[in-house]
C-alpha cells in the first residue's frame, strides 16, 4: 500500500507556471506507475500525465507540450510542472499510484489507484 500527499497548488494567472509534487510513503515507490488526474465539478476524473516504473512517461493531448511529468525515486516523490497555464486547467489535481499496466491518459479501471487528497488549481484570466 502507498499513501500519498500532494502540494502546491495555488492560484495563478493565465500564462503562469506551477509545481506540483506528491509524497509518497509505503514500499515500492519505483515500481508503481504514478499519474496525475484532474477534476472539475460536475465532470468526471480525468488523466492528465502518467510515468511507467520505467520512466516513460504519456500525456493527455490537451497538457501536451505544457505539462511535464517527472519522479525522484530517492525522494519518493512525483512532480507535474505545468507551464503556460490556461484557465481551463483549472481543476482539483490529484496525484495517483497503481500497480501494473500504466494507462493514465486512459482514465479507466480508477477503482485500482491509490489516491491522495488533492490539491486545487486555479487560472484566471
Amino acid at each position: 500500500q502507498v499513501q500519498l500527499v500532494e502540494s502546491g497548488g495555488g492560484s495563478v494567472q493565465a500564462g503562469g507556471s506551477l509545481r506540483l509534487s506528491c509524497a509518497a510513503s509505503g514500499r515500492a515507490f519505483s515500481n508503481y506507475c504514478l499519474g496525475w488526474f484532474r477534476q472539475t465539478p460536475g465532470k468526471e476524473r480525468e488523466g492528465v500525465a502518467g510515468i511507467a516504473s520505467d520512466g516513460s512517461t504519456s500525456y493527455a493531448d490537451s497538457v501536451k507540450g505544457r505539462f511535464t511529468i517527472s519522479k525522484d525515486n530517492a525522494k519518493n516523490t512525483l512532480y507535474l510542472q505545468m507551464n503556460s497555464l490556461k484557465p481551463e486547467d483549472t481543476a482539483m489535481y490529484y496525484c495517483a499510484a497503481v500497480r501494473g499496466a500504466c494507462a493514465v491518459v486512459a482514465g479507466i479501471n480508477l477503482f485500482r489507484y491509490y489516491w491522495g487528497q488533492g490539491t486545487q488549481v486555479t487560472v484566471s484570466s
